[in-house]
């Protein structure tokens, strides 16, 4: 049994009007999600620390952001992460661990780097070098001759609001021929951990995080912006590309159609809840890709069917082309879903939340080639190009669609 029978035409036109309304409807309502109440960015575009913590015995998120809340952090982001062999959280806040400029100042002259250093005998300990991480976890110190740890060890304990991180290796000599030293501090995810351990107990929190990442303010807005950027060319360097290889009355449905999976796409995801990070643009920029893929298959043979159905209006020829396609679209599409429902079933962060924007993606993109490009298409070819579909006899479109697989 066939999944379409041979020479079934389907009037997918006949629902343009309800298809159009719809699709705006959804662009336009994902359009107020993001301005109100707009997206929950991670951590890659509006800045922050986060950590990830396997707990050692159960906890909720209430416990986790009252201790991390009493111990002067911002209001803390407490993700629950699927894991059944563990209780594992995602524990984020806006403060990112950095150094004062006068807090950098009052080290290089504690390390004698300053011009108006003081007491920097003997002349040994005396730095030619000092450089701060970005992450202000880390200092990097190169001396003149051999340096003395255990004085670089009581210069940085004399600096108030800097604190050194714990362990028999800090500071370490990380170059001998160079004299360099790294001393490592701590950060706001050891800081976000000591409060935990220190206000959940010592028997449910570990001593280590599983993760610990954080990005800066500035960075996370070059971020954001380079995608949208990104995103901004993908869609115009498409148009040039359909423009080019069929027709310029193609291109602008091929992109409506991409902005509308796009656009929709991050509507569904705030409605969700779900976290707006660089995995979420890349996986809009795969769903662009393929929402383009599936409909230049179409659109392909649309133009096929210009030839051959010689005197059919182009209403009339969208309808025999999709009818054609329908069969390979479908099956098509559903191959890929079947992989990403894999993905979503069976993945954990970041992947999950991948297969799940291409899983909404490939339903959109498949959706939006049939309802939103070729409607568009054929009113652009009907209001602006005279409606080039009806060229030659009547009854061309009955004979050859039967003779369709």
């Amino acid at each position: 049994m066939q999944l379409f029978p041979v020479g079934r035409l389907y009037d997918f036109m006949g629902v343009r009007r309800w298809s159009i309304g719809a699709s705006a409807l959804m662009v336009l309502a994902s359009i107020i999600l993001i301005f109100y109440p707009g997206p929950r960015l991670g951590t890659d575009f509006k800045g922050g620390t986060e950590v990830e913590v396997a707990f050692l015995k159960t906890v909720s998120a209430g416990e986790i952001r009252s201790a991390v809340t009493h111990s002067g952090f911002s209001q803390p982001d407490v993700v629950r992460v699927d894991d059944p062999n563990r209780v594992r959280y995602l524990v984020r806040v806006q403060e990112v661990s950095t150094i004062s400029e006068s807090k950098r100042l009052e080290i290089e002259k504690l390390m004698c780097a300053a011009q108006d250093s003081g007491d920097c005998a003997p002349e040994g300990h005396q730095a030619t070098e000092v450089k701060f991480s970005p992450g202000g976890d880390k200092i990097t110190v190169r001396f003149k001759d051999e340096p003395d740890l255990g004085w670089v060890h009581s210069r940085m304990a004399a600096v108030a609001g800097v604190e050194m991180r714990a362990g028999a290796h800090n500071p370490v000599l990380q170059n001998a021929r160079d004299h360099k030293v790294e001393i490592l501090l701590k950060g706001k995810g050891d800081q976000l951990l000591d409060a935990m351990r220190s206000r959940i107990g010592v028997d449910r929190v570990p001593t280590e995080a599983l993760r610990m990442e954080w990005i800066g303010p500035k960075a996370g807005a070059q971020l954001r912006d380079s995608a949208l950027k990104a995103i901004a060319f993908a869609i115009v360097f498409v148009m040039i590309y359909i423009a080019l290889r069929f027709d310029i009355r193609f291109a602008p449905g091929a992109v409506v159609a991409m902005v509308h999976d796009a656009l929709s796409v991050l509507g569904l995801l705030i409605i969700m809840g779900r976290e707006i990070n660089l995995t979420t643009v890349a996986a809009i920029l795969t769903i662009v890709g393929y929402s383009v893929n599936d409909t230049v298959i179409v659109f392909d043979r649309v133009r096929e069917n210009l030839g051959r159905l010689r005197g059919a209006s182009f209403f009339g020829l969208i309808n025999v082309s999709i009818s054609e396609m329908l069969g390979r679209t479908i099956l098509s599409s559903g191959t890929v879903m079947v992989s990403l429902l894999a993905f979503f079933a069976w993945g954990t962060g970041s992947l999950k939340d991948f297969a799940l924007a291409l899983v909404i993606g490939v339903v959109l993109g498949t959706y939006s080639s049939i309802y939103v490009a070729l409607p568009l298409t054929e009113w652009l070819d009907r209001k602006y190009f005279g409606g080039h579909g009806a060229m030659v006899r009547k009854g061309t479109v009955k004979k050859k669609v039967t003779a369709v697989v």
